[in-house]
């Protein structure tokens, strides 16, 4: 049995993957979630992305 080489997932994809999951039960925008995201301004902005 073959066994898959670990790849690392990048802060950029997981960001993308919780926009979109976001987006679809909320109805906003995956642009705009994004941005929220990637801004320094937010309420949690001490957290780390689990890696």
């Amino acid at each position: 049995m073959k066994t898959k080489s670990h790849i690392p997932t990048s802060k950029i994809r997981i960001m993308r993957a919780v926009a979109s999951s976001t987006a679809i039960e909320t109805g906003q925008s995956i642009k705009k979630i994004e941005a929220s995201l990637k801004s320094k301004s937010g309420k949690f902005n001490n957290l780390k992305l689990a890696r």
